[in-house]
Protein backbone atom coordinates (compact mmCIF):
# COMPACT_ATOMS: atom_id res chain seq x y z
CA UNK A 1 0.00 0.00 0.00
CA UNK A 2 1.25 3.48 -0.91
CA UNK A 3 2.53 6.12 1.93
CA UNK A 4 -0.17 9.02 1.71
CA UNK A 5 2.22 11.92 1.39
CA UNK A 6 1.78 14.75 3.94
CA UNK A 7 0.69 17.69 1.97
CA UNK A 8 -2.22 18.85 4.10
CA UNK A 9 -2.54 18.72 8.02
CA UNK A 10 -6.26 18.93 8.92
CA UNK A 11 -5.94 21.19 12.48
CA UNK A 12 -8.01 19.65 15.43
CA UNK A 13 -9.76 23.46 15.94
CA UNK A 14 -12.82 25.17 14.48
CA UNK A 15 -11.39 28.07 15.35
CA UNK A 16 -9.85 30.12 11.82
CA UNK A 17 -7.61 32.02 14.23
CA UNK A 18 -5.76 29.19 15.72
CA UNK A 19 -5.13 27.92 12.11
CA UNK A 20 -4.22 31.24 11.42
CA UNK A 21 -1.47 31.82 14.09
CA UNK A 22 -0.41 27.56 13.48
CA UNK A 23 -0.05 28.49 9.36
CA UNK A 24 2.41 31.43 10.72
CA UNK A 25 4.30 29.26 12.44
CA UNK A 26 4.82 26.44 9.53
CA UNK A 27 5.51 29.00 7.11
CA UNK A 28 8.34 27.84 4.54
CA UNK A 29 6.94 24.21 4.99
CA UNK A 30 5.15 22.68 2.30
CA UNK A 31 1.70 21.69 4.19
CA UNK A 32 -1.51 23.33 3.79
CA UNK A 33 -3.97 23.48 6.85
CA UNK A 34 -7.29 22.72 7.08
CA UNK A 35 -9.82 23.28 9.77
CA UNK A 36 -11.37 19.76 11.44
CA UNK A 37 -15.05 20.05 10.16
CA UNK A 38 -17.13 21.14 12.51
CA UNK A 39 -19.30 17.73 13.37
CA UNK A 40 -15.94 16.16 14.43
CA UNK A 41 -16.21 17.21 18.10
CA UNK A 42 -13.42 15.63 20.48
CA UNK A 43 -13.92 15.19 24.09
CA UNK A 44 -10.63 16.74 26.24
CA UNK A 45 -10.32 13.46 28.66
CA UNK A 46 -6.50 13.97 28.79
CA UNK A 47 -5.11 14.40 32.15
CA UNK A 48 -2.12 16.12 30.76
CA UNK A 49 -1.56 18.97 27.85
CA UNK A 50 0.20 16.11 26.00
CA UNK A 51 -2.61 13.45 26.40
CA UNK A 52 -5.38 15.97 25.47
CA UNK A 53 -3.36 17.41 21.87
CA UNK A 54 -2.60 13.32 21.47
CA UNK A 55 -6.06 12.57 21.97
CA UNK A 56 -6.98 15.59 19.61
CA UNK A 57 -4.89 14.93 16.54
CA UNK A 58 -5.30 10.95 16.82
CA UNK A 59 -8.99 11.32 16.44
CA UNK A 60 -9.38 13.78 13.75
CA UNK A 61 -6.80 11.60 11.52
CA UNK A 62 -8.59 8.77 12.65
CA UNK A 63 -12.26 9.81 11.86
CA UNK A 64 -10.72 11.06 8.27
CA UNK A 65 -8.03 9.10 7.37
CA UNK A 66 -5.72 12.02 6.74
CA UNK A 67 -2.78 13.55 8.61
CA UNK A 68 -3.90 15.87 11.39
CA UNK A 69 -2.04 18.23 13.67
CA UNK A 70 -3.94 19.14 17.51
CA UNK A 71 -1.96 21.24 20.21
CA UNK A 72 -3.26 22.09 23.98
CA UNK A 73 -1.76 24.91 25.85
CA UNK A 74 -2.61 26.48 28.72
CA UNK A 75 -1.46 28.56 32.00
CA UNK A 76 -0.04 27.19 34.63
CA UNK A 77 0.43 29.52 38.18
CA UNK A 78 2.72 28.19 40.60
CA UNK A 79 1.34 30.01 43.63
CA UNK A 80 -1.93 28.01 42.35
CA UNK A 81 -0.82 24.73 42.42
CA UNK A 82 -0.49 24.89 38.52
CA UNK A 83 -4.02 26.06 37.84
CA UNK A 84 -5.90 27.14 35.83
CA UNK A 85 -3.59 24.71 33.69
CA UNK A 86 -5.33 21.93 31.62
CA UNK A 87 -8.81 24.03 32.11
CA UNK A 88 -7.43 27.59 31.28
CA UNK A 89 -9.78 28.11 28.76
CA UNK A 90 -12.50 26.82 30.63
CA UNK A 91 -11.60 29.39 33.44
CA UNK A 92 -14.50 31.89 33.09
CA UNK A 93 -17.05 32.43 29.94
CA UNK A 94 -14.57 35.18 28.49
CA UNK A 95 -11.18 36.36 28.07
CA UNK A 96 -11.65 39.02 30.91
CA UNK A 97 -13.62 36.57 33.44
CA UNK A 98 -10.83 34.31 33.06
CA UNK A 99 -8.31 37.29 34.04
CA UNK A 100 -10.45 38.57 36.79
CA UNK A 101 -10.92 35.05 38.43
CA UNK A 102 -7.36 34.42 38.18
CA UNK A 103 -6.44 37.85 39.64
CA UNK A 104 -8.86 37.49 42.27
CA UNK A 105 -7.48 33.78 43.30
CA UNK A 106 -3.89 34.81 43.53
CA UNK A 107 -4.55 38.00 45.23
CA UNK A 108 -1.96 39.75 46.43
CA UNK A 109 0.47 37.27 47.14
CA UNK A 110 4.04 37.93 46.03
CA UNK A 111 4.73 34.57 44.00
CA UNK A 112 3.84 35.20 41.32
CA UNK A 113 5.60 32.86 38.84
CA UNK A 114 3.48 31.65 36.20
CA UNK A 115 4.06 29.76 32.81
CA UNK A 116 2.58 28.83 29.68
CA UNK A 117 2.58 25.36 28.41
CA UNK A 118 1.97 23.91 24.55
CA UNK A 119 1.83 20.64 23.22
CA UNK A 120 1.50 19.93 19.64
CA UNK A 121 0.89 16.53 18.16
CA UNK A 122 1.14 15.42 14.71
CA UNK A 123 -0.74 11.95 13.59
CA UNK A 124 -0.52 9.87 10.49
CA UNK A 125 -3.66 9.16 8.53
CA UNK A 126 -4.24 5.92 10.75
CA UNK A 127 -3.76 7.78 14.37
CA UNK A 128 -0.72 6.85 15.40
CA UNK A 129 1.41 9.86 16.41
CA UNK A 130 4.30 10.73 14.42
CA UNK A 131 5.50 14.01 16.45
CA UNK A 132 5.11 15.44 20.14
CA UNK A 133 6.66 18.81 20.83
CA UNK A 134 6.27 21.21 24.17
CA UNK A 135 7.05 24.57 24.39
CA UNK A 136 7.54 26.70 27.34
CA UNK A 137 7.23 30.42 27.78
CA UNK A 138 8.30 31.74 31.75
CA UNK A 139 6.78 34.88 32.95
CA UNK A 140 4.84 36.11 36.12
CA UNK A 141 1.57 37.49 36.68
CA UNK A 142 0.66 41.14 36.89
CA UNK A 143 -1.56 42.82 39.61
CA UNK A 144 -3.64 44.59 36.70
CA UNK A 145 -3.91 44.52 32.82
CA UNK A 146 -1.71 45.65 30.59
CA UNK A 147 -1.77 45.96 26.95
CA UNK A 148 -4.51 45.09 24.05
CA UNK A 149 -3.38 42.78 22.17
CA UNK A 150 -3.52 38.89 21.74
CA UNK A 151 -6.09 37.30 23.81
CA UNK A 152 -7.18 34.99 26.55
CA UNK A 153 -4.39 35.65 29.48
CA UNK A 154 -2.28 37.67 27.36
CA UNK A 155 -2.89 40.88 29.30
CA UNK A 156 -1.50 39.99 32.62
CA UNK A 157 0.91 37.62 31.48
CA UNK A 158 4.04 39.47 31.80
CA UNK A 159 7.50 38.17 30.49
CA UNK A 160 10.31 40.28 32.34
CA UNK A 161 13.13 39.92 29.61
CA UNK A 162 11.13 42.05 27.04
CA UNK A 163 10.18 44.15 30.29
CA UNK A 164 6.45 43.90 28.45
CA UNK A 165 3.16 41.37 28.61
CA UNK A 166 2.33 39.36 26.10
CA UNK A 167 -0.51 42.15 25.29
CA UNK A 168 1.96 44.58 24.87
CA UNK A 169 4.37 42.52 22.16
CA UNK A 170 4.26 42.89 18.46
CA UNK A 171 2.67 39.73 16.86
CA UNK A 172 5.95 38.56 15.41
CA UNK A 173 7.72 38.93 19.31
CA UNK A 174 5.26 37.00 21.01
CA UNK A 175 5.40 34.10 17.85
CA UNK A 176 8.80 33.87 18.61
CA UNK A 177 8.80 33.80 22.29
CA UNK A 178 5.99 32.14 23.53
CA UNK A 179 5.15 28.76 24.29
CA UNK A 180 3.16 27.71 20.88
CA UNK A 181 6.10 29.46 19.01
CA UNK A 182 8.65 27.61 21.25
CA UNK A 183 6.51 24.44 20.59
CA UNK A 184 6.56 24.85 16.62
CA UNK A 185 10.41 25.65 16.41
CA UNK A 186 10.94 22.38 18.05
CA UNK A 187 8.69 21.01 16.04
CA UNK A 188 9.90 21.92 12.61
CA UNK A 189 13.07 20.46 12.50
CA UNK A 190 11.50 16.58 13.07
CA UNK A 191 8.84 17.96 10.16
CA UNK A 192 10.85 16.86 7.87
CA UNK A 193 11.42 13.32 8.06
CA UNK A 194 7.66 12.89 7.71
CA UNK A 195 7.75 13.76 3.92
Amino acid sequence: MKKQQLTTLIVATGNPGKLQEMQAHLQGVNVKLKLKPEELDIEETGTTFEENACLKATSIAKALGEWAIADDSGLAVDALGGAPGLYSARYGSSDRDRCDRLLQELGDRENRQARFICVVAIARPDGSIAIVSEGICEGEILYTPRGSGGFGYDPIFYVPQHNKTFAEMSPELKRTISHRGKAFENLLPQFTNLQ
